[in-house]
């Protein structure tokens, strides 16, 4: 099964939702070779969620899982900043990821973001898996918190973003708390666009939907991380892609319309 352990459904958090544009992703996702992906969007963007909402109307529920008619199938989830700087993934079931997002409501704004302990506190009400991403990117500073609280963390993020700016740092770094913590490092690739699906995926021996049998497989190291030659090109391109099609937007364009007609040329 390959997994992207760190993806978005929109180009931007402050963008309205569009199910064109959606669709447009998880179709290129699947284009790109994945059979799994979890959806970590972030807790404060617009319409979180009707962006599940929207998702659940277009798939089946298999285990835990939202499978799509091209049989991609999502693991729901979610990115939370915290006050100390740095971002928290969670993945687990659809009713408990809009259930947290929901209890987050008053901590969305810059300034009001929950302390890890706070943070990790609420997570554990809930049949998640919380794990750490891209760790060490500037201005994150979780690795710094005292060691009894990074214990609580279930796996870190080798995150797709950072390999591609400095793969030798963020393995170096990521690896080693890894084993200080001994908890599974996954990848993911961190896309809002579809050029970045595919520069890292997180491969797994087995098939699994369901988030138990997901965090077994990763607690049992029966995976490997791949990470494609293509990399640092793909991430270079997704970057200038985004600057432009936000662009494209705040000067009234159809960023949507250009990307999916292009597609269909």
């Amino acid at each position: 099964m390959r997994l992207d352990f760190h993806t978005h459904g929109k180009l931007a958090k402050k963008l309205p939702f569009s199910t064109a544009y959606t669709d447009w992703l998880f179709g290129e996702a699947r284009a790109a070779g994945l059979d799994a992906l979890c959806l970590t969007e972030h807790f404060n963007t617009l319409q979180f969620a009707d962006v599940y909402g929207y998702i659940a109307s277009v798939s089946r529920r298999t285990g835990d899982t939202l499978e799509l008619e091209n049989g991609l199938k999502i693991f729901p989830g979610m990115e939370t900043d915290v006050a100390e700087g740095g971002h928290i993934l969670s993945v687990g079931p659809l009713e408990a990821i809009l259930e947290l997002n929901r209890r987050l409501e008053p901590n969305k704004e810059k300034g009001s973001f929950l302390p890890f302990q706070r943070l990790m506190d609420l997570f554990e009400e809930f049949p998640v898996v919380v794990g750490c991403g891209h760790p060490f990117r500037a201005p994150g500073h979780v690795p710094e918190l005292p060691e009894e609280q990074l214990r609580r963390l279930k796996f870190l993020d080798l995150n797709g973003k950072d390999l591609a700016l400095d793969q030798a740092r963020t393995e170096r770094l990521t690896y080693a708390l890894g084993r200080r913590l001994d908890i599974p490092v996954v990848s993911g690739s961190d896309t809002h666009q579809a050029v970045q699906y595919g520069c890292v995926t997180t491969v797994f021996e087995r098939e699994c939907n369901t988030i138990p049998a997901l965090y077994e497989e990763m607690r049992e190291g029966r995976y490997a991380i791949r990470l494609a030659d293509t990399a640092p090109f793909q991430v270079r391109t997704a970057c200038l892609l985004k600057r432009s099609l936000k662009e494209i937007h705040a000067l009234g364009g159809d960023y949507v319309s250009i990307l999916t007609q292009g597609a269909a040329v």
